[in-house]
């Protein structure tokens, strides 16, 4: 087991690695984000604001992070305070609503919202519990064997999620001294 583990480690640090440029030509472009939030937003016949704009700015110049309401809240306010809470709440669920925005939760009782980099994409996460640090982490070996338990057992999967909980290697140094 200890040996699998390894493996997989190594596996995802060289899956990262190498997959690094991969990742960055499947990116969506911010303009590409962009149209398809106007897009959405003329379609569900809603009003373009310059608070959208600030709001789709903030989130989306941080690709990876995982950011609640308030904390989003917080930043966009210091440029524009007259946005206020309930905007940055309704924005962040339309971007969902679009496919722009994954919504998580890690079991903290606060909801997170991460940009969906591509089209299509899954990433799986580390949580660390003592300092609530998130990794995202994409891995062939588990993608493979959650295709292959589905076949098995003759089950169509539409959605899965894998989130490791645990401490980091900084968190667990503080817990060993």
């Amino acid at each position: 087991l200890i040996l699998e583990f390894h493996k997989c480690r190594i596996d995802i640090e060289n899956h990262l690695l190498k997959g690094k440029e991969e990742l960055i030509s499947r990116l969506r472009p911010k303009a590409e984000r962009k149209k398809a939030l106007k897009e959405y937003i003329s379609k569900k016949k809603l009003k373009s604001t310059k608070q959208r704009d600030t709001i789709f700015d903030e989130f989306f110049n941080h690709p990876g992070q995982h950011i609640t309401v308030e904390e989003l809240y917080e930043k966009v306010k210091k440029q524009n305070p007259k946005i206020g809470y309930a905007t940055v709440y309704r924005t962040l669920k339309l971007f969902k609503e679009c496919a722009l925005a994954f919504e998580r939760n890690f079991g903290d009782g606060k909801t997170r919202y991460e940009p969906v980099k591509f089209e299509g994409e899954h990433h799986d996460h580390l949580i660390c519990i003592g300092c609530g640090r998130i990794t995202e982490f994409e891995n062939p070996h588990i993608e493979h064997y959650s295709r292959e338990v589905a076949r098995v057992n003759e089950f169509k999967v539409v959605n899965h999620k894998l989130e490791l909980y645990g401490y980091c290697s900084a968190c667990t140094r503080k817990k060993d001294n």
